[in-house]
Parts: structure tokens; C-alpha cells; sequence
């Protein structure tokens, strides 16, 4: 009997390591699909990004990487949605400027923590922002625009990607500055504002090169300045704000990955690793700067502090324009 339990309680053990490198284990990660969750509508900034990014990360990791798409609050659902999720590499957030850094200074009332309840990955990019009307508006420079806007109060709207996205910040920002009172219109997402903004729906945005600028090139937009302090690359003809007479205005927008809060270590280097190795990629690159971003590329622990930094920045912004969820 007692060599029969010794057998027995040997077998157990023997099959330990076995079990133990199961499919869900970090040593054998990944042995099934990744989602790639995008907090916002197909076609802007963070779906985009994603996508280029999903495609080189399937090569890299030998698994699907699948982009879902739950827009919604701002970026609020779809982060909530992450932060929930089991925490085993094989859900991973595209997270922004907005979802964590803004909202939680927006929203009472929030339903995830936005540094507690994630693992930071990477941070991948970042942009400066575009103020652009319809092709047939009125308005042919930022003055023009700043004119009509203090000359009928309340009667001008822009459109974003969302309360508490960069590009409603940025024309939270321009009321500020510039004194101005324009209404915001927000959307799930920058494509269907977009979208209104060339129909004429609404009188001009804030978003990145790679929102706009298809539809600058096509004819359907003009660009009317930039948000950085320094004129950009992809479009040198147009001025910064700053040179339209609105010193020290500058914003811009960034995008990170993140996964649920928990994720093993070894996963979450390896998901780094793969992801700087993407970013790293000449074609990704050219791809990106195309887009006018700049590729950001870095650390868990740095994408960590820099989120931690911007949450402090953005709440004093957040409180100083008295901006509250619509």
C-alpha cells in the first residue's frame, strides 16, 4: 500500500511540469488569438494604429492579432471592457491621451482606474493636431476663423473624437486663449466627426495628420494651422497657432498599449519587446511619419511614469475650463 501511494503521489508530481506549461502559462505564450481592443470608431488615430500594428505583431508572434473596436465615452467603455479582462496577454488595450490620462478628471464617476487597473506596455506615438474647416468654408486662416467666432458667440461648433479626447481639449484650449465661446460637438470617434465636418455639420476640428490629411490632399478640407510650437513636416505651408497669434497654445496627442493589470511580467516584456520590434520596422516608420506621427517607442516603467505625469497635467487643464461630460 505504501509503495502504491508513493507511485501514485510520484505520478502526480511527474505530471506537474506538464500541466504547469499549460497553454496559458507565460512560458508558452501565445498559443491562441490577441485581441486588440480600440476604444474608439473604425478609422481614427488609435483604429489606425492598431491595425498597421496587429498585422507586423501577428507575423512577430506567430498568432492572430485581432482588432475589436468598442467605442464610446470617451474611450471609457472599451478601457473598461480591458481592465476587466483576464489578465493573460491575450487581451491588449490601445490606450490615449484621453482614456488615461484626461478622462479620470473628466468623468465622476469613472469605471476603471486608469494606472491602477493596467500594466503599461509601450507608448507608440504621438502628434501634434490639425485645425481644419470644410473645403468651401469661409474661413481661410485661424483669424478668420478666431473673428467669426468672437463676432457671433456661441454660434460656431466644432467637432472631436469624444469628451475628453485631445482634439476636444485643444478647442477647449482655443476658448481659453483665445477667448472665444464655441460649442462642442463630440463623437464616437474621429471618423464619423470627420466625416460631418466635410458635409458642412459642424464649422471645423482638431485631429491628427493622419485624420485629416486624406481628406486635405483629396480637396475636402483646408488646414487652417497647427498645435504645435513648430510647423510640421507633412504640411509646411500651414502655420502654427502660435504664429496665428495665440502664444504659448500648444497640444498634442499620444498613443500607448496597455494590458489588464496582473499580466504576468514575462508577458508584458514580451509583448514590449515584440511591440518596440515593430516600431523599429523601417516600413512601420515611414508608414507613420506618412501619417504625421512621430513613432515613440520605450520601457513598461517609462510608459508608467510618463501616464502618471500627464494625468497631474491634464487635471489642472481639465479644472481650469471647467469641462464636464456631455
Amino acid at each position: 500500500m505504501r509503495y502504491q501511494i508513493t507511485c501514485i503521489v510520484g505520478c502526480l508530481f511527474a505530471m506537474l511540469p506538464t500541466a504547469a506549461l499549460s497553454a496559458d502559462a507565460p512560458e508558452a505564450w501565445p498559443t491562441k488569438r490577441i485581441t486588440y481592443v480600440v476604444p474608439f470608431a473604425p478609422g481614427g488615430n488609435t483604429d489606425t494604429l492598431a491595425r498597421i500594428i496587429s498585422e507586423k505583431l501577428t507575423g512577430t508572434l506567430g498568432q492572430p492579432v485581432i482588432v475589436d473596436n468598442k467605442p464610446g465615452a470617451g474611450g471609457n467603455i472599451g478601457s473598461d471592457f480591458v481592465a476587466k479582462a483576464k489578465p493573460d496577454g491575450y487581451t491588449i488595450l490601445g490606450g490615449t491621451i484621453s482614456s488615461h490620462a484626461i478622462n479620470s478628471s473628466i468623468y465622476p464617476k469613472m469605471p476603471y482606474d486608469a494606472t491602477k487597473d493596467f500594466e503599461p506596455i509601450t507608448l507608440i506615438a504621438s502628434s501634434p493636431l490639425v485645425l481644419a474647416v470644410p473645403a468651401n468654408s469661409p474661413y481661410k486662416t485661424a483669424k478668420d476663423l478666431l473673428a467669426a467666432a468672437k463676432a457671433k458667440p456661441g454660434d460656431l461648433t466644432f467637432a472631436s473624437a469624444g469628451t475628453g479626447t485631445s482634439p476636444h481639449l485643444a478647442g477647449e484650449l482655443l476658448k481659453s486663449v483665445a477667448h472665444v465661446d464655441v460649442t462642442h460637438v463630440p463623437y464616437k470617434g474621429s471618423g464619423p466627426a470627420v466625416t460631418d465636418l466635410i458635409a458642412g455639420h459642424v464649422q471645423f476640428m482638431f485631429d491628427t495628420a493622419l485624420i485629416v490629411g486624406p481628406h486635405i490632399k483629396a480637396g475636402k478640407l483646408r488646414p487652417l494651422a497647427v498645435t504645435s510650437s513648430k510647423r510640421v513636416k507633412t504640411l509646411p505651408d500651414v502655420p502654427t497657432l502660435v504664429e496665428a497669434g495665440l502664444p504659448g497654445y500648444e497640444i498634442g496627442s499620444w498613443q500607448a498599449i496597455f494590458a489588464p493589470a496582473g499580466t504576468p511580467k514575462p508577458i508584458v516584456q514580451k509583448l514590449n519587446t515584440s511591440i518596440v520590434g515593430v516600431l523599429k520596422m523601417p516600413d512601420v516608420q515611414e508608414r507613420l511619419a506618412g501619417l504625421g506621427m512621430d513613432t515613440v517607442a520605450g520601457t513598461p516603467d517609462e510608459l508608467g511614469q510618463f501616464q502618471k505625469a500627464e494625468v497631474v497635467k491634464w487635471s489642472k487643464i481639465v479644472k481650469e475650463a471647467n469641462i464636464k461630460p456631455e
